[in-house]
């Protein structure tokens, strides 16, 4: 086993399907640096892996020496060492080492569980063992924390909470089922229902929340009922301590929460319904779980759970 590095930063880098939020993280959990920069995905997979090593080059380069390792989160199926597919990124079988020009330790994340990751350290998850961590965004995924840590199942695929099919017999999904969670609950389908029953296009999902018109209120009703449907089930097996959203949606607050805990205390009649909260890092999740990996990888992984309640409201230089 090497011995851990003395440099006093890493590098922590989360790429998502738009963009890539990069930074420089201290020992003590200070965001020394943050920067973001489009992913060129319609250049295709090279161009992407491209674009990664020299962001880490650059971020590293702006740092005071040479960091201790770095720390990556990544769409897709995803192992510590290789990114092994992501289909809106286009590459297979990617190793590690590919994404950083640095002669320096580096640990890959799945995006979603890095950031479920974070959430558990220094987020709202802080000092609980087990819990469920599900971002709302354009789609719907997972991160099954247990025992304090993300868990990915036995090929990678664990926490694909988007595709529990609520509605067996309901909508066709783009990957394929019927019915999955991610075709009613997410905000692009809150959105496109919305759409498709008003005739009226480019609605957003947080209009469709705020709004008293029927349409409206029967699509942001199927949205809770799935949703609630999905958390039931996910409860009944892990028995969480509690479920943590986030994504944009979650920031509906009590439009989504209230009815959505309602439903889950309904659904759970013989039991206690586990509390729901929100996320507490909001985007910078990926970027601060895909540090905590950079210190893993350089040998120091007691790093994080001492670092401040308030690492997000650090000044960032950008």
């Amino acid at each position: 086993m090497s011995e851990p590095r003395s440099s006093s930063f890493v590098v922590a880098l989360d790429v998502g399907g738009t963009s890539m939020k990069g930074g420089l993280v201290s020992e003590s959990g200070a965001v020394l640096l943050s920067e973001r920069r489009p992913t060129p995905v319609s250049e295709g997979p090279e161009a992407v892996v491209t674009a990664i090593r020299d962001f880490i080059g650059h971020l590293a380069g702006s740092g005071d020496g040479t960091p201790a390792g770095v720390g990556l989160a990544v769409p897709g199926l995803v192992s510590e060492d290789t990114a092994l597919y992501a289909a809106n990124l286009g590459w297979s079988d990617v190793p590690a080492t590919a994404f950083t020009p640095l002669d320096v330790p580096v640990l890959l994340g799945h995006d979603v569980r890095t950031g479920g990751l974070a959430e558990s350290v220094l987020g709202a998850g802080r000092g609980v063992s087990d819990f469920l961590f599900l971002p709302i965004g354009t789609g719907i995924a997972g991160a099954m924390i247990l025992h304090g840590e993300p868990y990915g199942g036995a090929s990678g695929w664990g926490g694909e909470i988007g595709h529990i099919p609520v509605f067996p017999d309901g909508e066709q999904c783009a990957c394929g089922q019927f019915g999955c969670l991610e075709t009613y609950a997410s905000a692009a389908s809150v959105g496109r229902r919305y759409s498709q029953r008003s005739g009226l296009e480019g609605i957003r999902a947080e209009q469709v929340v705020s709004s008293d018109d029927p349409v409206a209120i029967e699509v942001w009703d199927e949205a809770v009922e799935a949703l609630s449907l999905a958390l039931a089930t996910y409860t009944l097996l892990l028995d969480p301590t509690m479920i943590v959203l986030g994504g944009g949606l979650a920031e509906a607050g009590p439009a989504l929460f209230d009815p959505v805990r309602t439903r889950l205390v309904k659904r759970l009649a013989f039991r206690a319904a586990p509390p729901l909260h929100p996320a507490a890092l909001g985007v910078d999740a990926g970027m601060l779980g895909a540090s905590l990996l950079g210190w893993r990888a350089a040998g120091r992984p007691e790093l994080g759970p001492g670092w401040a309640l308030d690492v997000r409201s650090q000044p960032l230089v950008s």
